[in-house]
């Protein structure tokens, strides 16, 4: 196999004995190129109609090309969506003006409500280590409390791809099938599967994103990659963080820590 088949097929695997153990289990699909890498391999995994829903978080601050993306191929992918939308922050007014305290209520706590609702006791995430110093300290399989929060000082060894699959009663899982893939795996092996993917990541005037979430909290990067072979070419030589553009990473010292240690994607 090549690099990219072993890393599909470890993510496979993973995928398919999460949901062996767990059963109630959902996908988090942020629109963006790694959540939708692991649908992509979800889909795979099950060969081609996913057993479980697919939840979006939505913020009401996404862009609205994610929104269209989102309605347009959970269509096409017989996708059973779940829209989760903390509307009580929303009606009082939160606003992005303080990033940590609006991630934590419209995003953080809009997963907590939906996980309350539905019972899941697994959730499959598509972050990556590589991606920020604080999800290079996660596991594959890694257990939240009863108040969603992350002990990330006292984690399950996972040592020689031998995971802890199981949960305590007061526990849920947070399953991380893309922790071993990197920035440039993920577009070279978009690349070569042909996976759908939105145009907010090729540049337009010499800008383009490397990350998108909310539309307050990202700002797009001097880049002239408008196709996907520019891109990974332009990926082996930059120096630039792929976070660089979001807002989260800037306003507060070891943001990202706090936000997933209480529990955020």
């Amino acid at each position: 196999m090549d690099h990219l088949d072993e890393l599909e097929s470890k993510s496979i695997f993973i995928i398919r004995e999460a949901y062996k153990q767990f059963k109630k289990v959902a996908l988090l699909w942020s629109i963006g190129k790694d959540s939708s890498t692991l649908l992509w391999l979800t889909r795979k995994a099950f060969y081609g109609k996913i057993p479980f829903p697919v939840i979006h978080i939505d913020t009401s601050y996404k862009f609205p090309e994610m929104i269209a993306w989102r309605e347009e191929y959970a269509q096409k992918w017989g996708l059973k969506m779940i829209i989760g939308q903390n509307k009580e922050a929303l009606a009082n007014g939160m606003c992005s003006k303080n990033k940590l305290a609006c991630c934590t209520a419209l995003k953080t706590d809009a997963l907590k409500q939906v996980i309350a609702e539905h019972k899941f006791r697994a959730l499959y995430l598509g972050i990556r280590r590589d991606e920020h110093g604080v999800r290079a300290k996660e596991r594959v399989f890694s257990p939240r409390n009863q108040d969603f929060k992350w002990d990330y000082k006292n984690q399950p060894p996972e040592l020689w791809d031998q995971y802890k699959a199981k949960a305590e009663e007061e526990e849920h899982i947070r399953v991380h099938p893309l922790l071993h893939w990197t920035e440039l795996d993920i577009w070279q092996y978009i690349k070569r599967e042909k996976i759908p993917i939105t145009d907010l990541y090729f540049s337009k005037e010499g800008m383009r994103y490397r990350s998108i979430g909310c539309k307050c909290c990202c700002a797009p990067v001097k880049s002239n990659a408008d196709d996907i072979d520019k891109m990974i070419e332009e990926l082996k030589t930059t120096k630039q963080g792929e976070r660089a553009g979001r807002a989260q990473d800037k306003e507060e010292a070891n943001a990202m820590q706090k936000l997933r240690a209480l529990g955020y994607m």
